[in-house]
């Protein structure tokens, strides 16, 4: 059985997430779609909504779980007998980023493998902050993030941050 996970902040959580654990799902047996919880950011959402927001989005895929950690994804792995990181990239600049980090956890953990896939086109634009900053402002969000997500920053941001 291959493991694979997919950290992130999913903060919030995007229609290019959503393209990357999707196609990541049929290719492995189980993913753990992995929110990272980093004490030293100001987050829009809280780590426990984030996980309740993706485990909506998910809830139809097969082998897809939804957990969190702090610290050293490579910990989280070993510890979880994970041996497949799923890294989305939307551009060169995310490839030049993401090589760095990749050979990084192969030095500390060698049996992890680090995959790229890359995001749909129509989606190579969208970041979190992008949404993070429009949400704030009290700005429409549905084309960038699933249903459940927008669903939540419309009841929560409408009016901007609170």
């Amino acid at each position: 059985m291959v493991r694979a996970i997919y950290p992130g902040s999913f903060d919030p959580m995007t229609l290019g997430h959503f393209d990357i654990i999707r196609r990541a799902s049929v290719l492995f047996d189980e993913v753990i779609m992995a929110v990272v919880g980093n004490p030293g950011k100001a987050p829009l959402l809280p780590v426990s909504e984030r996980m309740v927001l993706i485990e909506k989005v998910v809830k139809d895929l097969k082998g897809v779980k939804v957990g969190q950690f702090q610290g050293l994804t490579v910990e989280y792995a070993r510890q979880n007998h994970i041996t497949v990181l799923i890294r989305g990239l939307r551009a060169i600049s995310d490839f030049e980023a993401e090589l760095g980090m990749a050979q990084t956890n192969k030095q500390l953990f060698p049996e992890l493998e680090t995959i790229f896939l890359m995001t749909k086109a129509e989606y190579s634009f969208i970041s979190s902050s992008t949404v993070r900053e429009i949400a704030h402002l009290g700005g429409d969000v549905h084309q960038f993030v699933p249903t459940p997500v927008n669903d939540y920053l419309n009841e929560h941001f409408s009016r901007g941050i609170k």
